[in-house]
């Protein structure tokens, strides 16, 4: 039952409107002044405030004010007389739902209650699914509604409940930091420390006492015990971010770190003990480097427990709308917090979605850091507000250049290699469904299954 405040100084009027609106299910609380409309709204989060403007003392507008500044969300209607419609209109300008002139009849009261209540209600559901929809297309700070996104999401919250090291790869951009704090953030250790290390800033020379500390004195400059990042990160996580490019003799002693949780810092023969969780990240081919006797074989099956791989922007181009638009309200909120968010045109969309991103996700986050820059405060972004790079913006998947040697080519065999490597993107992009994936090539089901066979595809096993 909504709770209603009716204000106005005109007893018998008020007594007999409370009477009508509690038999139409509301509950009325009355009030004959504007001092005792706010006295009950200190006490009371009303649904609903009806408030004559004309008020002895603190008049209707105050009342209305304070309600709509104390309660956002509350419903309030404006009752006018003797000429001040004007002054409610006003009050609309300021947040009030409606306004109905005196004298009036109770079924247009009854509507315009019900009108903005109904109003109230659309606005709560609209939050609620935006709400929804960060839930449903987002985990953390991440987002996307992709195949590959959604397989990430569900990946994750399967695996941050537990203990195992993990091992994120991807290209340059994809946004490896963010699925390692998303797994710390979603896991039993995220009232412990999230530390970040990035394994290629640091000169070789000093990634040893950056990982593990060192006692004082251990080496020149060494004036007192310092604490190391693996250290810190005790009861937490510990990111190790391109870990491939972590030198031979720090992996033996990283590789210790996982198997006995034990480590001395430089310069102590003290052990000490940890309990970290070791999240690695790179955008290198970690089995390649084993075998070219780059990475220790030993380190990478431990660190590789459990793989999460993210896929590259052209691979997720539904994502690109999500992304752009969270990227727009992330550097227009840094700009003027209480603008009006812009959109993006549909031909800028177009030319976003259509573009390959090399950079991925940090690209993209640019480019839209630059455009709304270049929007100079217009409510919509334009193909001309976007980087100039994005002008050559036809995916080679779409029109492939290939050379022509002078010896010339197998163009069965070279389009029959083309023809699978899109087959494979669209049964990946649409996590195996060869129906969804037909639609995607522009092909029927058939067609799809009659070529994966005849190509002998390594997804002709697919569902």
């Amino acid at each position: 039952m909504p709770h209603l405040l009716l204000i106005d100084d005109e007893e018998a009027l008020r007594s007999v409107v409370a009477e009508r609106l509690t038999g139409e299910g509301y509950q009325v609380t009355q009030a004959a002044d504007g001092e005792a409309a706010l006295a009950a709204l200190d006490g009371f989060a009303f649904d609903v405030i009806v408030s004559d403007l004309r008020l002895p003392g603190v008049d209707g507008a105050q009342v209305i004010d304070a309600a709509i500044k104390r309660y956002p969300s509350i419903v309030a209607i404006v009752v006018t007389g003797y000429g001040t419609v004007k002054d409610a209109v006003d009050m609309i300008k300021l947040g009030a739902a409606d306004f109905i002139a005196k004298p009036f009849q109770f079924d247009e009261l009854m509507h315009v209650l019900n009108k903005a209540l109904e109003q109230r209600r659309l606005k709560s559901e609209n939050a609620y699914l935006h709400q929804q929809l960060d839930e449903r297309f987002g985990l953390g700070s991440m987002i996307g509604k992709s195949p590959p996104m959604r397989s990430l999401f569900q990946l994750i919250e399967t695996v941050a409940p537990t203990p195992a090291t993990i091992l994120i790869t991807g290209e340059t951009g994809t946004g490896k930091e963010m699925v390692a704090r998303a797994i710390h953030q979603t896991s039993p250790r995220h009232r412990g420390r999230y530390v970040a290390i990035n394994v290629s800033a640091i000169p070789e020379t000093l990634l040893d006492a950056e990982l593990f500390g060192h006692a004082k004195g251990a080496f020149t400059g060494a004036i007192a015990m310092r604490q190391g990042r693996l250290e810190q990160a005790d009861g937490g996580t510990l990111f190790l971010d391109e870990v491939g490019t972590m030198p031979m003799a720090l992996q033996m002693k990283m590789l210790r770190v996982l198997q006995e949780r034990e480590f001395e810092r430089i310069g102590d023969t003290r052990t000490i003990k940890v309990d970290v969780r070791v999240v690695a990240a790179t955008n290198a081919d970690l089995s390649k480097m084993v075998k070219e006797g780059t990475f220790r074989e030993d380190l990478y099956y431990r660190l590789n427990v459990i793989p999460v791989h993210l896929a590259p922007l052209r691979d997720r181009v539904e994502d690109i709308p999500l992304l752009a638009q969270r990227f727009i309200e992330k550097f227009a909120r840094l700009t003027d917090p209480g603008s009006r968010l812009p959109t993006v045109s549909q031909d800028a969309m177009r030319r976003l979605m259509a573009y390959a991103w090399p950079g991925n996700v940090r690209q993209l986050e640019n480019a839209m850091e630059r455009a709304l820059a270049m929007s100079g405060g217009r409510t919509q972004i334009e193909v001309g507000d976007l980087p100039a790079d994005l002008d050559d913006t036809v995916a080679p998947a779409t029109k492939p250049r290939v050379d022509l040697p002078a010896d010339g080519i197998d163009l069965p065999a070279l389009v029959s290699q083309i023809e699978k490597d899109l087959i494979d993107r669209a049964l990946a992009r649409t996590d195996q469904n060869k129906g969804a994936a037909a639609r995607l090539l522009g092909l029927k089901r058939t067609t799809l299954v009659e070529k994966l066979r005849r190509l002998k595809s390594p997804n002709d096993s697919a569902t």
